[in-house]
């Protein structure tokens, strides 16, 4: 496998980020559904959040067992929010992922270290909207370009980060779920990651 490679497994397209010897890090290429982080408006942390449950449940078992079998499960860090110290919770093994923030602006759209470890003095909830790597990160649901979810908390432990349906990264993050009944869930958008053995 090479990576930027499009592959097919299980029902959905996959982009591949990382190759090495015997596994592949994957993400599906388009945004697959659109869901709420958690399924309450509360302090939340990546481990313990309701969409991290329904990729390791019910989305892992929409595999077949001989595909089951491919998925190598990852310990993945939970880093704190870079600009704001929020927690990221204890790390996690997760036989199905989102990216974090360090994934998605340090290794696997290009290097955009630089906007990480040092915003400028306007930056509070964005990074760059002309940084170079922007496009490589832009998903689409439904023919559009659309934000979706990462596993990094946000600003504070109500907010999750995401991407920006112009790829930018929305480090100050959006609510896990909408405050109020009546307004709704804040759905974003999904792009499920895995090691899938070669």
């Amino acid at each position: 496998m090479n990576i930027g490679q499009i592959i097919s497994f299980g029902s959905y397209e996959w982009r591949v980020l990382d190759a090495q010897k015997d596994k592949a890090l994957i993400i599906t290429d388009a945004i697959i559904d659109q869901r709420p982080y958690h399924s309450a408006y509360t302090q939340i942390t990546w481990a313990a959040c309701s969409l991290r449950d329904y990729l390791n449940n019910d989305f892992y078992n929409s595999f077949t067992t001989e595909q089951r079998e491919r998925i190598e499960p990852a310990l993945n860090k939970n880093h704190d929010n870079e600009w704001y110290g929020t927690p990221g919770g204890i790390d996690t093994l997760d036989k199905i992922f989102l990216l974090s923030i360090d994934d998605a602006v340090c290794r696997y759209f290009g290097d955009s270290k630089s906007l990480l470890t040092n915003p400028g003095k306007n930056q509070r909830y964005w990074f760059q909207r002309k940084d170079v790597n922007n496009n490589k990160r832009v998903a689409y649901h439904n023919n559009g370009a659309a934000w979706w979810w990462l596993r990094s908390p946000g600003r504070v432990g109500v907010k999750a980060a995401y991407i920006h349906g112009d790829g930018n990264i929305g480090i100050q993050g959006n609510n896990i779920q909408k405050g109020n009944l009546d307004e709704g869930s804040c759905k974003g958008g999904v792009r499920p990651a895995l090691w899938l053995k070669i």
